[in-house]
């Protein structure tokens, strides 16, 4: 089958790595099926395994992606769940710790067919397409926990999203706004600024500038060069939902005293469970928000989309399609 795979990594050059062409068929084991991909979506993930974070030497040749939509063995409509729990584990997927994300252990989304725990599998509605469906498992997964879960934001209560532009962040204010919260969005990019505008955000801001106003949250994707601006921007009891450090993890001031003096909360966040993908497509379906895509591209230019990525010229996801 047609398929795009790592089989090499470097760090400095990830796409050298990169291949387009054929892998075998993969064949389902006991309590698992096959998903035939019509659309699938790049996340920063995928460039990470080009440069071998995550992915181990001995797993390659591995296909990539983690997310997909597509037709199940019996020809319906489905959003693929990228997370994969270890055999026997039960309850929340992302606590156990021997899971791992499609394209780790197990091979990824951009090809022709693949294969997951029958239960991974979540009922496409037909007012979303394959495209935007293609979206949702990892980047905008991740975006609803942060709001709705972690975050435990509940409709007119203020978030700020620092660092509009990347599929998470856009995912954050898309969602944001479609569950009736104030959005600000932080940006060092004024055309981002503008877009982030047209998306939702209430209000935007040039990075590490004053707000206005205190916020109940602030969804943190950047680390470094914003932390100190995501806790000053908090009230009193607010909470900083993290899931990414795209500047680096390692801050110059981590800011304990404001912490501990105004009652701030800092909590983790990772991807989504299965329950909560099925909430997500229930509520792109009811509200009619979606994903923002910048390009829609054949998945046999996926080297295109990965240079894109890379290089940082995007504003929403980059989907391949077949």
């Amino acid at each position: 089958m047609f398929a795009v795979y790592a089989d090499q990594f470097s760090f400095e050059d990830p796409l050298s790595g990169l291949v387009v062409g054929e892998r075998p068929d993969p064949v389902a084991p006991p309590g698992w099926t096959t998903v035939t991909v019509k659309a699938a979506s790049l996340n920063h993930h995928d460039l990470w395994s080009l440069r071998g974070v995550g992915l181990k030497q001995e797993a390659l040749p591995m296909i990539v992606g983690c997310d997909a939509a597509g037709y199940d063995e019996a020809g319906n409509e489905v959003v693929v769940h990228a997370v994969i729990s270890a055999p026997g584990w039960t309850g929340d997927e992302t606590l156990d710790p021997g899971r791992s994300l499609l394209s780790e252990r197990h091979q990824g989304t951009f090809a022709d067919k693949v294969i997951v725990p029958s239960s991974n599998v979540v009922a496409k509605p037909a007012s979303l397409s394959f495209e935007e469906a293609a979206c949702l498992p990892t980047a905008w997964l991740t975006a609803y926990r942060m709001l709705f879960v972690q975050g435990d934001l509940k409709p007119g209560d203020t978030v700020l999203v620092q660092g509009a532009g990347g599929g998470v962040a856009t995912a954050l204010i898309t969602l944001a706004r479609a569950g009736g919260l104030t959005v600000f969005a932080t940006s060092r990019d004024e055309a981002k600024r503008t877009r982030a505008l047209e998306i939702g955000a209430h209000r935007v801001f040039e990075s590490n500038q004053r707000l206005p106003v205190t916020v109940d949250a602030v969804m943190e994707t950047v680390g470094r060069a914003t932390w100190t601006h995501s806790v000053r921007s908090l009230r009193p009891g607010g909470r900083i939902v993290i899931s990414g450090t795209t500047s680096g993890p390692n801050v110059d001031d981590a800011q304990l005293t404001r912490i501990f003096f105004l009652q701030l909360s800092v909590v983790g966040s990772t991807m989504g469970t299965r329950s909560e993908l099925a909430s997500l497509v229930q509520l792109l379906d009811a509200t009619g928000a979606r994903p923002l895509i910048d390009r829609v591209l054949p998945m046999t230019e996926a080297r295109e989309g990965f240079a894109a990525m890379a290089g940082g010229d995007l504003f929403g996801k980059i989907v391949f399609t077949r």
